[in-house]
């Protein structure tokens, strides 16, 4: 069995701007986004903490760092998917998002999933 297809999961992002909770007027723009996370190796592994690197506009960088996602540690069989929903708030119409997760496979290897860059806009800023 390959040693790169063990440990593999799939990550993906949607954003949507909140506008009935961002205050533009004093530069506070927040986001939802929903992290779709499956498991594509060939190993079961769970979900033990977050780093998150978010930026805005100004090149602000704000770094995140937790156990779990939304309370949960969930643990994700071969071919299962954990979705959640969570926000953000910037300080500038645009930036992005990126980061990893810390897994503990049930052999007990430790690795990070990487959680691909995705963009935080609010609508018709960005064309």
């Amino acid at each position: 069995m390959a040693e790169s297809k063990r440990y593999e999961f799939k990550i993906t992002s949607i954003a949507t701007f909140l506008d009935d909770q961002s205050d533009v007027d004093n530069d506070r723009y927040v986001f939802a986004y929903t992290i779709t996370i499956t498991n594509t190796g060939n190993v079961a592994a769970q979900l033990i903490s977050r780093h998150w690197v978010i930026t805005d506009a100004n090149e602000k960088t704000q770094e995140v760092k937790g156990l779990g996602v939304i309370g949960e540690q969930p643990l994700l069989k071969p071919g299962e998917s954990f979705e959640y929903t969570s926000g953000s708030s910037l300080d500038t119409p645009v930036g992005t998002m990126r980061g990893s997760y810390q897994m503990v496979a049930e052999d007990g290897a430790k690795f990070d999933a990487p959680i691909p860059e995705f963009a935080l806009s609010m609508p018709r800023v960005l064309h």
